[in-house]
């Protein structure tokens, strides 16, 4: 039996950054399968967000900074102005996907732009740091120039906005649980054990049935 876990998520969220550690101890020891799910917060063409604006000083000053700290995780609002576009990332992404590497790129991603501050809108930055998770540099450059993966992408984001109703990120969905924001190790703890044990619990359910003919 396996849980399956998706993680709605975009780059740019710092919450986001911050929600990987708790669920990369819950899942420790697990039969679990985690696919990050792409949500653009701002696509292109919307403006984007400026570091240096009231908005995400007053949002990481209040509410960022003191949760990384609680939760012993470096974290830094980049300096990057305005915030880059997350669609090239994404469309990478994809790539990493087919080539099992999807989780791997994902956490390379998030860190390089909330730890590091790189600017992961540019495809120089993108490629180097796409090679350092094991990928073929010249290959992922080629799929982000050519824009192969877009109408992947845009079917992720169409089902995440219409078909998952996702409107905050991050939300997780474990098993046919949904919960959004970033939670702690236990909570997620204890929504796998439920799924587990409602997968359990179903399994015994139809072991127990007959059919119409009798058993």
């Amino acid at each position: 039996m396996t849980v399956k876990i998706k993680v709605y998520s975009d780059y740019v969220c710092p919450f986001c950054f911050l929600a990987e550690q708790p669920l990369e101890e819950a899942i420790k020891g697990k039969n679990v399968e985690v696919e990050w799910m792409p949500y653009e917060l701002r696509p292109y063409p919307n403006e984007t967000l400026k570091p240096e604006g009231h908005y995400l000083q007053s949002t990481w000053k209040q509410s960022i900074y003191p949760m990384a700290e609680r939760m012993g995780i470096d974290i830094v609002l980049p300096k990057v102005s305005p915030q880059p576009y997350t669609h090239l990332v994404f469309e990478g992404y994809q790539y990493a996907k087919e080539k099992d590497k999807g989780n791997e790129y994902n956490d390379r991603m998030l860190r390089a732009f909330f730890q590091e501050e790189q600017d992961i809108g540019n495809i120089d930055v993108l490629t180097k740091l796409a090679g350092e998770v094991g990928l073929e540099e010249k290959e992922y450059r080629e799929a982000l120039t050519t824009r192969r993966y877009k109408d992947a992408h845009k079917k992720a984001l169409k089902h995440a906005y219409e078909e998952a109703n996702i409107t905050a990120v991050p939300t997780f969905i474990i098993g046919d649980t949904k919960i959004a924001g970033v939670r702690s190790k236990e909570t997620l703890e204890q929504i796998i054990k439920d799924e587990l044990d409602k997968q359990k619990s179903q399994i015994s359910t139809e072991g127990m049935t007959c059919g119409i003919d009798g058993c």
